[in-house]
């Protein structure tokens, strides 16, 4: 029996558990050696250990100094909103209205939809985002183009058609009847379909009825092992137009829990305007927050609370959130996730970082065991970090004293050009062009 067995030598680093509540939080090894068969992880630890267990003839790819870890994982981003990113608007609520619903009409043309899907995935792994969950539009050929082009590149994504059918233009709203349609048979196409993964979509409940909640609740009874994604407290103007829409629920998030839409799997946008309650709420159900910190920055919408979120016990994940977001790279998210923890009076290290954007947000997902870290077995997505990647990044790099000083050093000033390589299920999906 032939297999497909690479190995890579590099520093080495994954995560076993979050550092915000156990020292013995990673795994480190400045020289380290990452053997992979078959698309998954077969082995990860020192190189001089492990060298010796590979079979003669064995190719060894060198990445030495640089740095090997899991693949970036953002849990919330929008593709239709690729080509309006950095728009300009007041607010989040006429920014939709002015960039977002005009742009997300084109996709009812499949080639339109393709060509961006194609440069967005090409832009996730040239920034080292090798999941993510993914928000496409109203239009289920939007769904079907985004998750050919994922599959054709061997990407384990997250996906699903918005559901929308009130507070929106007639030219994105469908029905609760057709949505539920829609969304049944796409989960039905792609779901567990290779490395394809479903996400019921409701957009937001301002843009749903209550009888189109009450379906996607149902089809998320229906169907157990799907994902759920919305948005959820992003601003203030937001939560009161919820508030009159919704007035028999005791908060916003309460109008989702009230439809079954509270479960492991249900990843909620922003959460920046949640109650003790809210947040109590989500650590009982496995519910899940992705925090935004570009976007809720750009369109002014607030600061997320890590203290009140970690004392609740809240599963907790980083997003780009593009294009309110204003980088699809997840080095410039936590470079603002930090300044946010600081605004707010806490403090997040350089590991819980790192932490939040891949093991973390696999446990969001209830993907641990598949991806977000070197556990034998896992599939083996992961980036080669390049601390040289620029002059500054060099210079400061070359002055790092310890782990911290040097992942600190890569969230504060990397960005796209910090990654030398994307690799997906073992194969090199992405290669930084060197001058």
């Amino acid at each position: 029996m032939t297999t497909n067995l690479q190995a890579y030598r590099g520093s080495l680093l994954h995560f076993l558990a979050d550092p915000a509540f156990n020292e013995q939080s990673h795994d480190w090894h400045e020289d380290g050696l990452l053997i992979v068969e078959d698309g998954k992880v077969k082995a990860a630890g020192d190189y001089a250990t492990l060298h010796a267990t590979l079979p003669p003839g064995a190719v060894v790819h060198d990445y030495s100094g640089k740095l090997l870890m899991p693949g970036f994982i953002d849990t919330h981003i929008h593709y239709p909103q690729t080509d309006m990113i950095a728009s300009p608007s007041e607010g989040l609520l006429p920014w939709l209205e002015t960039y977002t619903f005009p742009s997300e009409r084109q996709f009812e043309d499949s080639t339109h939809a393709a060509s961006v899907a194609d440069f967005f995935l090409d832009e996730l792994l040239r920034c080292g985002t090798t999941t993510a969950m993914v928000y496409c539009t109203v239009h289920p050929q939007s769904v079907n183009t985004f998750f050919a082009a994922s599959e054709q590149r061997g990407l384990r994504m997250v996906a699903g058609k918005v559901m929308m059918d009130r507070n929106c233009p007639d030219f994105l709203r469908d029905t609760a009847e057709t949505s539920a349609r829609d969304t049944e048979a796409l989960i039905q196409r792609w779901h567990k379909r290779g490395r394809s993964l479903y996400a019921i979509t409701p957009r937001f409940a301002p843009t749903s009825t209550e009888r189109q909640l009450q379906l996607a609740g149902e089809l998320a009874a229906a169907y157990p092992d799907t994902y759920i994604q919305t948005h959820v407290s992003e601003n203030e103007a937001e939560c009161a137009w919820v508030r009159e829409l919704f007035p028999n629920s005791r908060s916003y998030i309460d109008v989702y829990d009230s439809y079954g839409m509270m479960r492991p799997r249900a990843m909620y946008g922003h959460c920046i305007w949640l109650n003790e309650h809210d947040r109590r709420r989500m650590a009982e159900t496995q519910s899940a927050a992705a925090i935004c910190p570009t976007s809720n920055l750009f369109l002014g919408s607030g600061l997320f609370d890590f203290e009140r979120a970690d004392d609740a016990g809240v599963l907790l994940s980083l997003a780009t959130d593009v294009g309110g977001g204003t980088s699809f790279s997840m080095l410039q998210t936590m470079n603002e996730a930090y300044k946010v923890a600081r605004l707010k009076g806490s403090y997040l290290p350089a590991l819980r970082m790192f932490y939040l954007a891949t093991l973390g947000a696999a446990r969001s997902m209830q993907l641990e065991g598949t991806i977000g870290n070197f556990a034998a077995g896992t599939e083996a997505d992961f980036i080669v970090i390049d601390p040289q990647a620029t002059p500054l990044l060099q210079r400061r790099t070359s002055r790092s004293n310890s782990l911290e000083e040097l992942l600190f050093a890569l969230a504060l000033l990397g960005d796209d050009r910090a990654i030398a390589a994307t690799y997906a299920a073992g194969r090199q999906v992405h290669a930084r062009e060197m001058n």
